[in-house]
């Protein structure tokens, strides 16, 4: 079987907010790619091998003095290279083009107007010569190098796409990676594909076959142990090393109060029943809720909630004999994300449970057979595992679970409560058809009472606040605009349903300035 990342694509991030989008389209091509800064030794490019390279977009101008660029050895490799936005002018600049300030910025929608022939790139591009396109640019390259010729404009900026066929090197100040721009992805996959040569083995069957013999090589014969939370990163992550290890794997579920409703019996069911995995499910509630009581803070109900899980699990691992490896569904946004933290770049909104592991002196080597994956490539092989589809699509559910839908103190009657309220929300959702339309919905649970009025009588109970959002990446997102008789139905089931609850609301403010979660 040929090796899956034989051929691959290297994108180098100038600091875009559309980076990671990159490497998804690139991926859905069929392709493996890996998203590194743009200053990576050119001796780690070298050895990478690539088949071709991306330059990203970024917020800086090309002639400001601290500039990001690359080296100059980068386009004597002979490789294919695309210019996205600020990587197009960092392209015109190097070859001797000119960038300046544009005279009138373009940000969001524009109409692509194609000039001559489009070349290799280009040709599946334009429908008759025009193409809708996303810009999110200040300056523009005003003349092009020696060697280049334009491919298209908008009425603002005449140069908008450039292309050195003979030396394989393009540039469009457009970002073909964003839903915004329609036919975005088969300029990527052209470029991808057709001029680097890539041939697209990058398929969920062929990641699942070389998973298996990586964990078989990695792990020998020894046992693993894997937390097994009942989201879709620990699930898949489950399901494929116990395709290649099968009874070397135990996993441990630490059922800590904090879980949606039969969530734990549905968990059991799916891995101890149908998959025949072996899972130690330890029943754990009462340690978690006495161990929050008293605490309203949200960064350390977090704390509480992942120190006390280490121990458990810690506790639990020692009972299987010759445990050498700990498994986690790390994946890659989460390897970007934590690179990304360690240059002291990025801003700690809140703690991640996942990250890091168990404390050093478990002496456990780490298995992370999903740390090369996007979200969307971790369904796709969960599904060809033989998940249940419910469980694969199901929305992301925080490591702390309804301990940060809880607002304030957590208490066993408001998280039976929250509980109740969000299956009728979940319930509902699916029976709309909106679920797997929206990026992620929840119920929170308000821990303040109102007056209202049921039957004859005064009620003084509390209220459930609902949130749906739609995001492709997780680091913006938009509220859903839930139909009013829906959001009527909804409401009526859970005051009517769930005792303690008088009053709905729903969340109509998107991120930023809001995050997704309410703690």
């Amino acid at each position: 079987m040929p090796d899956i990342h034989s051929q691959k694509i290297l994108i180098l991030d100038f600091g875009s907010q559309y980076t990671q989008l990159i490497a998804r389209r690139v991926r859905e091509a069929h392709v493996f790619c890996e998203l590194h800064p743009f200053d990576m030794d050119m001796a780690d490019i070298r050895s990478f091998a690539p088949n071709g390279i991306i330059l990203s977009g970024g917020p800086k101008s090309v002639y400001d003095p601290d500039a990001p660029s690359v080296a100059e050895e980068l386009f004597d490799l002979g490789v294919p290279v695309l210019g996205i936005c600020y990587g197009m002018q960092l392209l015109s600049r190097h070859f001797g083009g000119e960038v300046v300030p544009a005279g009138k910025r373009e940000f969001g929608h524009a109409e692509l107007l194609a000039s001559g022939q489009p070349g290799p790139l280009f040709d599946n591009f334009f429908v008759e010569g025009k193409a809708p396109v996303w810009m999110s640019h200040g300056d523009h390259v005003s003349r092009i190098p020696a060697g280049f010729e334009t491919v298209a404009g908008t009425t603002n900026a005449a140069v908008c796409a450039i292309q050195n066929v003979s030396r394989n090197l393009y540039g469009v100040q457009f970002h073909p990676e964003v839903n915004h721009t329609p036919r975005g992805d088969v300029l990527i996959d052209t470029f991808v594909r057709r001029i680097c040569g890539c041939s697209g083995q990058w398929t969920p069957g062929r990641i699942i076959e070389d998973a298996v013999e990586r964990i078989r090589k990695q792990v020998g014969s020894d046992r693993v142990i894997l937390g097994l939370s009942g989201g879709v990163d620990s699930s898949v992550a489950a399901a494929l090393i116990h395709r290649a290890i099968g009874d070397q794997l135990t996993c441990v579920f630490v059922d800590n109060g904090l879980l949606r409703l039969a969530e734990g019996d549905q968990v059991m069911a799916t891995f101890a029943e149908n998959l025949g995995v072996k899972v130690i499910r330890v029943d754990a509630e009462q340690l978690f809720l006495s161990a929050l009581a008293g605490e309203s803070d949200p960064e350390k109900k977090r704390k509480i909630i992942g120190g006390l899980f280490v121990d458990i699990f810690e506790k639990e691992s020692k009972r299987i004999q010759d445990a050498n490896w700990l498994a986690q569904g790390t994946i890659y946004p989460d390897v970007i994300e934590s690179a990304g933290a360690k240059t002291g770049k990025a801003h700690n909104i809140k703690s991640h449970h996942n990250v890091g592991g168990l404390p050093e002196y478990m002496k456990l080597k780490l298995l992370e057979p999903l740390r090369e994956l996007f979200k969307d490539e971790v369904r796709a092989i969960g599904e060809e595992l033989g998940l249940p589809h419910q469980m694969v699509w199901r929305h992301p559910f925080p490591g702390p679970g309804l301990g940060v839908r809880i607002l304030g103190e957590v208490k066993k009657e408001y998280a039976d409560i929250l509980r109740r309220a969000d299956a009728i929300y979940m319930e509902e959702l699916y029976a709309s058809g909106h679920y797997e339309k929206i990026s992620q919905a929840f119920a929170v649970f308000l821990p303040v009472k109102s007056v209202g009025v049921m039957g004859d009588g005064r009620t003084y109970e509390y209220v459930v606040a609902l949130r749906a959002v739609e995001t492709k990446d997780f680091m913006t997102a938009g509220w859903y605009p839930m139909p009013y008789e829906d959001l009527a139905r909804i409401s009526g089931r859970i005051i009517n349903e769930v005792k303690g609850v008088n009053r709905v609301v729903y969340d109509i403010s998107s991120k930023p300035p809001a995050t997704i979660e309410w703690e």
